[in-house]
């Protein structure tokens, strides 16, 4: 709101003083002749009260008659001057040769000077003299006044389209973290009460449409493990049924069946997912005592591939509060992916950063991720062309499910290159 309002308000202040400054010399330049009139008008007797007393006092007494109307008109200046001597314009000395009064105008229209012919030679000039100090202090005080009132009306008028249009904000960006009933609650009769209208609208929009594909998926997903079940039981019960040269194959059905019902759990994942916020759990843990039961699954087949793995930790480190069940959840799915992708060695790194946030690396030394698909891994079902056959691929929802389980967190899951070779994913979860 500050920077809207300064920004508004510097341009009305910009432009009212462009306004002050041009206005008025276009107004007074357009209708010339009209001001000039006015202020012949306006002068005409004070004009008439000067001369008529030079003309009372015969010309070698003028200077005494200069002398004394001087100090009756102060601060205004009165002036005996040779017509020669008074840098008169062509067009003035015309008109004081014709026995007529001269005006020059100042700003805004105003008279600054006047004169009038006494005789041939010899005319009167009377000069308004320029504003005091404290006169000029008074009439930027009434600007400044001006400035601070518009200024209180802006707050006025700014404050209610700003309350407003955060509270829009806000509901835009809860709708993005998956709140999917939160509304603007904005009245119609706001100035934005028409675009909140249309963006609850949305929102009502999108909230059913996300409803209704999260029960397709669910329903679909639940309705496929039943006849799954059953099919992958049955086609063991035929185990022992079918001759030997046919079980090879009916074991590669059960490996499919199974497959398919694995991709129906990550869906169902991926699925519930959808809203890790609110879902999530806060429990302070040991972050080390995690990994470490995390890698205790995977020990078994890391060691009978002969990989050399290792965990790093920084000493002391302490106790972190987040989700046991997501945190494990994503570490499982990182260390899968490395394992599926190194070559000898992976490493897993536990730290904790200057701003309190700790920080999970996974890394292994393969032959890593390009830059450019370095983002597109994150995307359900997106699988890089080297790992296109699923016995090394899988289904391309992992790195998807490990993401959202972190970012419902709050943290950050990003992919970077690693020192071994290959690629490093790091895990940042904020501060307790």
């Amino acid at each position: 709101m500050l920077k809207f309002l300064v920004r508004l308000y510097l341009l009305i202040i910009v432009t009212y003083a462009g306004a002050l400054l041009l206005i008025p010399d276009a107004i007074v330049g357009a209708f010339h002749d009209r001001f000039m009139a006015y202020n012949l008008d306006q002068t005409r007797g004070i004009q008439s009260l000067i001369v008529r007393q030079f003309e009372k006092a015969p010309p070698a007494q003028w200077p005494a008659v200069e002398r004394e109307l001087a100090a009756a008109f102060d601060p205004l200046q009165v002036q005996l001057l040779r017509m020669d001597s008074a840098h008169l314009k062509p067009g003035e000395r015309a008109r004081l040769e014709h026995g007529q009064h001269v005006v020059r105008m100042a700003d805004w229209g105003y008279y600054q000077v006047i004169m009038a012919p006494l005789d041939k030679t010899w005319v009167v000039r009377l000069t308004s003299p320029p504003d005091p100090l404290d006169i000029n202090v008074l009439s930027w005080g009434v600007t400044v006044l001006i400035g601070a009132a518009l200024l209180g009306c802006l707050l006025l008028w700014v404050w209610p389209h700003w309350r407003d249009l955060e509270r829009l904000k806000e509901t835009a960006r809860r709708l993005g973290r998956g709140e999917m009933s939160e509304r603007t609650q904005i009245s119609p009769r706001s100035n934005i009460g028409e675009l909140a209208g249309v963006f609850d609208t949305m929102a009502d929009e999108l909230e059913r449409q996300v409803r209704q594909q999260r029960e397709l998926l669910d329903a679909v997903s639940h309705e496929l493990r039943t006849p799954l079940t059953r099919l992958d039981f049955g086609l063991v019960l035929l185990f022992d049924e079918v001759p030997p040269a046919s079980r090879k194959r009916l074991l590669e059905l059960v490996g499919h069946v199974r497959e398919l019902d694995e991709l129906v759990l990550e869906l169902l994942s991926y699925s519930r997912l959808q809203n890790a916020e609110q879902v999530r759990e806060r429990v302070e843990v040991s972050l080390l005592e995690l990994v470490d039961s995390v890698l205790g699954g995977f020990a078994e087949e890391l060691d009978s591939r002969e990989i050399q793995w290792e965990v790093r930790a920084d000493d002391a480190l302490p106790r972190f509060v987040l989700d046991p069940r997501l945190t494990a959840r994503a570490v499982q799915n990182l260390v899968r992916n490395a394992m599926r992708y190194c070559d000898r060695r992976l490493l897993v790194g536990l730290a904790l950063e200057d701003d309190g946030s700790c920080v999970v690396r996974v890394e292994d030394d393969g032959i890593g991720i390009p830059p450019e698909e370095r983002e597109r891994i994150f995307q359900p079902f997106y699988r890089l062309d080297r790992s296109r056959d699923r016995s090394t691929g899988g289904f391309g929802l992992g790195l998807a499910i490990s993401r959202r389980a972190i970012e419902g967190q709050g943290g950050t899951l990003s992919v970077t290159q690693s020192t071994l070779g290959g690629a490093r994913f790091e895990i940042r979860l904020p501060p307790r």
